[in-house]
């Protein structure tokens, strides 16, 4: 199994055990409810609301990356319409999402 097929099992393994929230509203009541271990932004989402949510996790010390995915593709993995973005509430598909990351298996970079 290549490391990307991992990644997007980890992301639909989260939606079907409704571990993720999707979208901008959601994904924010996550965040600020201190649900959310990690926040994956995708590629071509607004540079202000890529900022928004950046400070936004900042702030609250959640990890968060911007993904080479776009909209698209992250509705997809979660078997949706397109997304901006997604959070992960369970800490250990976030662990290992977050791991996949950092380790360059999966591409994604965090400011």
């Amino acid at each position: 199994m290549t490391e990307n097929k991992r990644f997007r099992g980890m992301i639909g393994i989260a939606a079907k055990a409704g571990k993720l929230k999707s979208g901008e509203f959601s994904a924010e009541e996550s965040i600020k409810a201190g649900k959310a271990r990690v926040c994956l932004v995708a590629e071509d989402a607004s540079d202000r609301t890529q900022k928004h949510f950046y400070d936004m996790c900042n702030y609250r010390h959640v990890p968060v990356y911007t993904i080479d995915a776009d909209k698209e593709a992250l509705g997809q993995m979660i078997g949706r319409g397109p997304r901006s973005m997604v959070t992960i509430e369970d800490k250990g598909l976030a662990e290992n999402i977050v791991g996949l990351i950092d380790g360059g298996s999966v591409s994604g970079n965090r400011e």
